[in-house]
Formats: C-alpha cells, structure tokens, sequence
C-alpha cells in the first residue's frame, strides 16, 4: 500500500469516531492494551504529560509543547483530531510523522489487528506511541479524545495529569452531569502523580479533589486569571484561560524537577503557531473582511467564541455554521446572536447534519439565513455578501472549520 491507500484503510476499514460517532466508541482499554502489547508496549518509560478536559486541551498541550522545545527538549506530541493531514496527530517538535512511517507501520500490523479488532484512534494512540519510543523524545505531550478513564491514551505513566475544564459534552458516553464527567475525566490522575487543575464548575473541582486525594496526587488548581495575551501568537479572550493552565503545568513540572527557564516559557508562548502548527482556534484568516475560524463545538466552547465575536469591531456579521448530528442544538443555537446573517452547511462527513435541517432548528431560535449545499458553496456565499468592514465567522464543529482551511 502507498500512503493513500493507508489511510484509506484507516479511515474506512476501522471503526472511526470523527465519521460514525458513537458506533465507534469503545468503553474499555482491552484493545489498547492488546496494540501495546503487540508493539512491545512503548508506551512504558516514555515520559509525558498527559492532558484531559472538555474544552482548552489541545491549546494547553500545544503551548506545553512549544515551551518545552524552546528549551531544547525533543518533543512528542499527540493531539486530535487533525484538520487537513492525519499526519498532525504526531509530531515532534512541530514535524509530523513521515508518511513511510505511517505506511510501514499499518503494513507491518494490519493482520495482527484482526484478532483484536481496534479502532482507528486506538491505532492511532499506538502509532504515536511507538513512534515517540523510535525517535527517543525527551517528553511527550499527550491529549486525551474522548473522555479520561477509558481514554485509548490512559495506559501511561505520566510526570504529570493535567485537566483543563469540565463541562457538559459527550453526556451521552461520560455521563449526565458536571459530576459524573469530573469523574470521568479524572481517570487520568494517577497515584502520587501531581495534577493540574484549570479553572472550572466548584462541583468538578470537589469531584477531583477528592480523588487526587485517594491517590496521594498533589494538585496544582488555578485559582486566578490574570493572564495578558501580550507577547503570546494566540488570539481569543478564552486563550487566557488555557494560558493561566499551561502556566500551571509548567510551574508543576518545574517544581518536580524539570529545567525550564523564563526565557523559554516566553519564547514559546511567542511562537506557539511557528513550533506546533497550532490551528483551528480563533483563527483569523483575513482582512476586509475579518475572517475568523474557531472550532469550539459544545456550548462552553460556543460561548467562548460567541462571547469574542461580540466585542469584534464590525458593520455587519455572517455566521458560516455547520454541525455535527448527535450535538445538542438546544445548548448551542441559543448563544449565536439573532443579528448576524447565517450561512448553513453540512461538512462532507458521515456524522454531519444536513444544512435544512439545521437550519430549520436554528429558526426556531431566531437564527435566520440560507442553506448551502456545502460548506464550501456557504464559504463563498458568505464572502460574496459580506463588505470589506464586516466579520466573517466560521465555526460549529471541527470539520466545518477544517474544510474551509
């Protein structure tokens, strides 16, 4: 197989959340297990931080990651899911993966996987692994997807856990309340381990609390924000959340013996986009018209977007949206402003809602506009009616944001 017929078998031939939803979820770690031990298990001894939480994480872990390159540390990281090449899923020090790797790696395996029938992520989380233990990286940054108790990603030891946020996504699989997801994601604090805490719900953080306790886990909790996005590469009033929890992580890994100067935490937040790529949040793509693209797609990261979008200078606003079938439109369609002009699409992918339909919902909340065939074709609508003075936004979900990258 080339590189093209890999990933078609990867995308098409195992189970795959981004396309088939909750099909596709697995609610243990047998099959990880198995891959790792198949592989040699080379998630043993890689040293990691490993990053959980409902919105905020991919940011804190790509500003982890910069930083810690800055001060020359060969750095691993794992993120997802990707915008336009499955290959940004893993790098190392902002490199992705070489395609011959991902090639040799799904030939070499795909008929050992057919006894333990994994998923694409569960896969993907043992590609990176090995591929960080082959390259010996210093460290390795590691998002969680989906959750944290179960999570394909929670079968290493980390230096340290860290958990941005807790908020109401994925109920259907972490349960229905801030409690039961608190639980959930603090599957990732391990024993005697230091965790991280971002700034959340007083109820999520009494969840934690108490079972980094059991743990004998020592938590490091933001307690202020007083964060400037000054000399950072990042945009979005929300980034300072995320920043004050990358701070956190960095103070705690200082404390426990890693060497990071200032002068590398500064550079790093200064160059987050150069060192990792960093894309897809508050994204600003143009000028005449402003033109921002933002991928939060739960109502805390809606809000988050919503809430920059009001203090945005401009004439007139134009709202490209497309979501995803299982999202809770009764959560998000309230917070988006009846005042901008709605552009409804559906991205090309299995899970997407179809743009009439969405946009009947939306009208229910006052939203109006057309729907487009695509979100290309609603793209094009958008810069077509807008003026040079107005703002453009993209947003909804990760894949509406990712085809108009």
């Amino acid at each position: 197989m080339d590189y093209f017929e890999t990933l078609d078998f990867l995308f098409t031939q195992l189970p795959y959340y981004q396309r088939q939803g909750p099909a596709a979820y697995k609610a243990d770690l047998s099959s990880t297990i198995a891959i790792c031990e198949l592989l040699g298990n080379p998630q043993e001894g890689l040293k990691c931080i490993h990053i959980a939480g409902t919105n905020g994480k991919g940011s804190v872990a790509h500003m982890v990651a910069s930083i810690l390159q800055e001060q020359g540390y060969k750095t691993g990281l794992y993120t997802s899911p990707h915008l336009k090449d499955f290959r940004e899923r893993i790098r190392i020090n902002g490199e992705m993966i070489d395609q011959d790797h991902v090639t040799s790696f799904v030939q070499k395996y795909k008929d050992a996987w057919k006894e333990i029938g994994p998923s694409f992520f569960e896969i993907t989380v043992g590609m990176a692994f090995q591929y960080f233990k082959n390259e010996n990286v210093d460290v390795a940054v590691i998002e969680t997807g989906l959750g944290g108790r179960l999570d394909s990603t929670n079968v290493v030891d980390p230096e340290i856990s860290v958990i941005t946020n807790i908020a109401l996504d994925h109920t259907q699989f972490l349960g229905e309340t801030i409690e039961l997801i608190a639980a959930e994601k603090g599957g990732v604090i391990k024993p005697g381990k230091p965790v991280v805490l971002g700034k959340m719900d007083p109820n999520a953080v009494k969840v934690l609390s108490q079972m980094a306790l059991e743990k004998q886990a020592k938590v490091y909790p933001v307690e202020t924000l007083n964060e400037s996005l000054d000399g950072t590469d990042l945009y979005g009033d929300f980034q300072k959340e995320n920043l004050a929890t990358a701070h956190k992580a960095i103070d705690a890994l200082m404390e426990n013996g890693w060497e990071i100067s200032h002068e590398s935490i500064r550079t790093g937040l200064a160059k987050i986009g150069e060192n990792t790529s960093f894309k897809g949040r508050w994204q600003l793509l143009g000028e005449q018209p402003k033109i921002i693209a933002d991928s939060g797609h739960n109502a805390a990261g809606v809000a988050a977007a919503i809430e920059g979008l009001e203090v945005t200078k401009n004439s007139g606003l134009h709202i490209v949206l497309g979501v995803v079938e299982d999202k809770a439109l009764n959560s998000i369609l309230p917070l988006f402003p009846k005042r901008a002009s709605y552009y409804f699409c559906k991205a090309d992918i299995q899970r997407g809602l179809p743009a009439d339909e969405l946009q009947k919902s939306a009208l229910e909340f006052g939203l109006k506009g057309e729907s487009y065939p695509s979100v290309k074709r609603a793209f094009e609508a958008a810069r077509l009616y807008s003026q040079k003075e107005d703002t453009i936004f993209i947003g909804g979900s990760f894949f509406t944001v990712a085809e108009v990258l």
